[in-house]
């Protein structure tokens, strides 16, 4: 028995309606995705770290129990099985790679990805997706939506021709913000702020895709450092035998400046 045929199997066992678990046999689509959305950020985690072997396995494993316990549900419902989907996204990959099963020509990514565009267009003709921007999912990240909306707007020819575009955007972006807030009573109730703020973080977006970069990862790198700093900060204070907010502003960033030193 392979693992995946073994997976199958626990899976299919769990889900009985007479002898399964109590709690796996009442899950639905619904209820799933919490689990879903919880699995997928704890394998990125663990892609982080890479030379943890352990926890990588452990989280993909965690990852593709929730594609099986779909695919059994579906299974019983008699709707699909794991072999439809594993069938499925091979002849995906095989279609979308006809420079490798087949006789196009594509030498560098960026044909990959130009080729990759037109047969998904060519799909699509016979969805209901009338736009270069559908398929960007609802739930993503705002940020990693962001940049996903710009690449597909990017690939019908839509974008600037360097960083220099976005980058002077990110400069007019903060102007507009600047003159709502001015002209505003309550920033936080005020719409024209909340755009003008969303307009700002779209082109920090838009910058980051044409270096290259990804801007949800590179705020993940900042979030990170800054925790990291701030228990520093915190470390600090407890030495001193101070407490945070009996410090005042200076007393904090002189400490954030030493923390920062060393890090």
């Amino acid at each position: 028995m392979t693992g995946i045929e073994r997976l199958h199997a626990i899976m299919a066992r769990l889900r009985d309606p007479e002898t399964g678990c109590p709690w796996d046999r009442v899950q639905t689509l619904e209820t799933l995705k919490p689990c879903v959305l919880e699995e997928t950020y704890e394998l990125l985690a663990a892609m982080d770290k890479p030379e943890d072997r352990a926890n990588h396995v452990e989280e993909l494993g965690d990852v593709l129990l929730q594609v099986m316990f779909q695919c059994v549900m579906a299974e019983q419902e008699g709707r699909f099985t794991f072999d439809d989907v594993a069938n499925a996204i091979s002849d995906k990959l095989v279609r979308r790679h006809p420079h490798v099963f087949g006789d196009a020509d594509a030498k560098t990514p960026e044909a990959v990805l130009k080729n990759w565009e037109q047969i998904k267009q060519l799909e699509h003709k016979k969805e209901s997706r009338h736009s270069a921007l559908d398929g960007v999912p609802a739930t993503l990240p705002a940020l990693l939506k962001a940049q996903r909306t710009q690449e597909k707007a990017a690939r019908v020819g839509f974008d600037w021709p360097d960083k220099d575009g976005p980058r002077a955007k990110i400069a007019e972006e903060i102007r507009e913000l600047d003159e709502a807030v001015d002209a505003s009573a309550d920033t936080a109730i005020d719409p024209r702020v909340k755009e003008e703020l969303g307009d700002l973080l779209f082109s920090v977006a838009n910058l980051a895709r044409h270096l290259k970069a990804d801007a949800e990862s590179a705020l993940e790198l900042s979030t990170a450092k800054f925790a990291r700093r701030f228990r520093g900060v915190e470390a600090a204070a407890k030495a001193k035998g101070a407490d945070l907010k009996s410090m005042t502003l200076e007393e904090m960033d002189a400490l954030w400046n030493d923390v920062k030193k060393q890090s």
